[in-house]
């Protein structure tokens, strides 16, 4: 089973995406299940991961309710306020809808790097592990001695980090971010999303500029903790559903056949759980 494990679907007239604005020609506009399907049937993926973007329970409703009658979409990665004193009712709410796999707090919007670390935010993220939800973590580069602190304090929580931890690709790995995935690696509850590199890489970047950041991603986390996503629509700020697995399969065609499958899908249904 071949797995996208991250994709957004979305319809601006919605009103709650504050980062969509029309200024954004590539992506303000409508993109829906039957916009993507075919793209997953050309690189033959089975069934995706649809992930909010939009920080209400709302849009997480919206998507369910699309992943209901979409039965390519294997689970929904949501949002719900988890500093909100009413939290755990609120993941309970949430997680009683069998397509809901995990939440999303927008992290990498909040201007406060430790916000995942206030004391308000703890009873939502115990009733994310007690109902068995994981939690993609949205963070930029800088962001990311928070997530280490988060696995620590909450060693039951499956955690995900979304695109690689979002790292600046211009040349050689960061020693922030290199040693950053180094530390979260050994959190045995951390894996990561190999997804989102394209649009932090230079226009037309292709597998030798993503190769080191994917060695280091080997390296550490190995292929067994390792997600594959196409980040689509947002990928079309860069490339296209197309060239973007192209690539992939070029990054990881070293790989023994049983590491392929892996991270193209099989770490995927471990970690979200639908196998």
């Amino acid at each position: 089973m071949r797995v996208d494990a991250h994709h957004h679907l979305w319809h601006p007239a919605r009103g709650d995406y504050g980062w969509l604005t029309p200024g954004q020609t590539a992506l303000y506009r409508d993109f829906d299940a039957e916009d993507l399907q075919p793209l997953l049937k050309a690189a033959e993926i089975d069934v995706t991961i649809l992930v909010q973007a939009a920080p209400t329970e709302a849009e997480t409703d919206y998507l369910l309710a699309i992943a209901q009658g979409t039965v390519w979409i294997a689970g929904v990665v949501g949002w719900t306020d988890l500093a909100a004193p009413d939290a755990p009712a609120r993941v309970a709410r949430l997680a009683a809808s069998p397509r809901l796999v995990g939440l999303r707090p927008m992290l990498q919007d909040l201007p406060d790097p430790n916000w995942i670390l206030r004391a308000e935010v703890s009873d939502g993220l115990s009733a994310m592990a007690a109902h068995g939800l994981v939690f993609d973590a949205l963070v930029r580069e800088s962001q990311l001695p928070a997530i280490v602190q988060l696995a620590k304090r909450f060693p039951a929580l499956s955690i995900v980090l979304d695109h690689a931890g979002k790292p600046h690709i211009d040349g050689s790995p960061s020693q922030d971010w290199h040693n950053a995935m180094g530390a979260l690696a050994g959190l045995s509850n951390i894996s990561v999303k190999l997804s989102g590199l394209l649009t932090e890489a230079p226009a037309g970047a292709g597998p030798e500029i993503l190769m080191p950041y994917i060695d280091r991603l080997l390296e550490t986390f190995g292929p067994d903790r390792i997600l594959w996503g196409s980040d689509w629509p947002v990928l079309n700020l860069a490339s296209d559903y197309r060239s973007w697995t192209e690539i992939t399969e070029k990054l990881l065609g070293r790989l023994n056949p049983e590491a392929r499958r892996a991270i193209w899908g099989g770490t995927a249904a471990n970690i979200y759980d639908i196998g």
